[in-house]
């Protein structure tokens, strides 16, 4: 386990932070052997604003591309509850609470949304599977089932599964419980995680 940082805005755009996931990975595959990784059996996990870069990164291949790498460099992509899979969509029915932090990250430009956006970015080539993750959040299920709508049907391997919790309280425990073998999504990701590295 890895666990990678980026820039935030507003300091770095989302292109740029994007970039520094990249990087990261560039950073840990091309020194696996002196980390002790193996640099052939990686996947990419992120939470909230992690989870759209993670799945950003996964679907727009020119992040990996710039960084010396591809689709194949992973074998696979693991959102946790993101809500932004579709920037206009949230930026449109995402409610108040976030709708300021979302124009300063994502710009008022449709064009520059769009092409944020992993949702309309999920036209292959991609991350070879995706196991998007999401409590009950109205906008975090919509969001994670269209992503995975829109993977499917490019062809990407593409899981959606939602677990208990609502609200902010759900939205923070996915990502401080997961991996507590009573947490319900640990099971889940681990035997996903078998199966990916078994390819």
């Amino acid at each position: 386990f890895a666990s990678v940082n980026y820039r935030l805005v507003p300091a770095a755009t989302v292109e740029q932070q994007a970039q520094d996931v990249a990087q990261a990975l560039e950073f840990l595959i091309t020194r696996a052997e002196s980390l002790g990784l193996d640099g052939s059996r990686v996947v990419l996990m992120g939470h909230s604003a992690g989870a759209h870069l993670s799945a950003l990164v996964g679907t727009d291949m020119q992040y990996l591309k710039k960084a010396g790498l591809g689709p194949r460099s992973l074998r696979g992509v693991i959102p946790l509850d993101g809500a932004c899979y579709d920037v206009p969509r949230q930026i449109a029915e995402g409610g108040e609470f976030m709708h300021d932090t979302y124009l300063q990250a994502f710009g008022t430009e449709k064009g520059r949304q769009l092409a944020l956006s992993p949702t309309h970015l999920a036209a292959v080539p991609n991350a070879p599977a995706f196991l998007i993750l999401h409590v009950q959040r109205i906008d975090g299920t919509a969001q994670s089932r269209a992503l995975g709508e829109a993977l499917q049907k490019a062809g990407t391997p593409a899981e959606v599964r939602g677990f208990e919790g609502t609200g902010l309280k759900g939205h923070a425990e996915i990502n401080r419980r997961l991996g507590a073998p009573a947490y319900p999504a640990t099971p889940v990701v681990d035997a996903w995680l078998k199966r990916m590295f078994a390819k």
